[in-house]
């Protein structure tokens, strides 16, 4: 039997596809994302590749011919899981690809803020070095990395990955997850005693704007918010609020409540030196792209072979 493959997003993946193992027929979008555009280019296929399309119930009850719906990212909030099990349709996300390049970019964002790298960059651009009385000049302040703590939210495979890394930069480690493990901290400790905090929890109800004003009101004032996770994890008017009258050191983030921010987003807009924002590459290096493209063609063959695996339940 040929299975109709249809990926709807090609564009967000940099990376070779290659060929399935098993008779199908396959077709790619650079991009899609209006309901009628979906369900138009799904009509007729059984499987779907899509990394952040929108399968919401309303696309999925007009799909009854579709079986797998093959995430090519680790989130999967983007998909109705509940309407795709009712419908009998198997969801599969993408897990432990990204071991070395989010920790790294984590890392890249730690050091800019905490060093101060961007605005003294930009200053210098704008001639104020060429102003200067002395050969250098403190208008930033610069934290060290090493003696620094660094909280860290979501203690899976990334965290721990994140973990090694700052431990090898000098930096003591604490850790929260709602999953019991030996050694975790309460949220409480991480707020209050992080030099760092960075965030690694999917995006759930529970987890919607975990980071409000009342948790940005507990950090260091010299304290940094890193997310790289999922935008709507922290209240984004409450952190440019923290930013600007300092209630917190500076934030970085991949990602933001809205993604793309086609009617503007006001972190995205704000000019601030002590805040960094990146258009959700965190994931994106060559070598993870591959290692995730590679992957989810494992996914699809697995699931036609009759052994499905890394299955999202609802």
């Amino acid at each position: 039997m040929t299975q109709k493959i249809v990926f709807l997003d090609r564009e967000s993946l940099d990376a070779k596809v290659r060929e399935f193992n098993f008779p199908h027929e396959y077709t790619e979008y650079e991009s899609t994302w209006t309901p009628e555009e979906i369900v138009e280019r799904l009509k007729d296929a059984e499987i779907a590749l899509i990394n952040k399309v929108p399968m919401r119930a309303e696309v999925l009850k007009q799909l009854p011919k579709l079986k797998l719906i093959a995430v090519a990212a680790t989130g999967t909030d983007v998909v109705d899981k509940a309407q795709a099990k009712a419908q009998g349709i198997t969801v599969s996300n993408i897990r432990n690809y990204a071991f070395n390049t989010v920790p790294e970019h984590v890392v890249a964002l730690m050091f800019a803020l905490r060093r101060a790298i961007v605005p003294y960059a930009n200053s210098v651009r704008r001639g104020d070095w060429n102003k200067s009385t002395q050969f250098c000049y403190f208008d930033y302040p610069i934290y060290d990395i090493a003696g620094s703590t660094l909280g860290i939210v979501g203690y899976g495979a990334l965290g721990k990955s994140i973990g090694k890394r700052a431990e090898a930069l000098g930096m003591k480690v604490i850790a929260y997850d709602v999953f019991p493990q030996d050694g975790l901290v309460d949220f409480e400790t991480i707020l209050k005693e992080s030099d760092v905090i960075t965030l690694h929890v999917p995006l759930t109800p529970e987890t919607k704007n975990m980071i409000g004003r009342e948790q940005l009101a507990k950090m260091k004032s010299s304290a940094i918010l890193i997310n790289t996770a999922r935008g709507g994890l922290v209240d984004e008017e409450a952190l440019l609020e923290a930013l600007k009258n300092g209630t917190i050191g500076g934030a970085g983030f991949d990602v933001v409540a809205q993604e793309p921010p086609k009617n503007g987003n006001i972190l995205c807009d704000a000019d601030l030196p002590n805040l960094i924002v990146t258009p959700h590459v965190a994931w994106a290096s060559k070598q993870a792209m591959q290692i995730l493209a590679d992957q989810l063609v494992d996914n699809v063959e697995a699931f036609v072979a009759g052994s499905p695996k890394n299955v999202v339940e609802a």
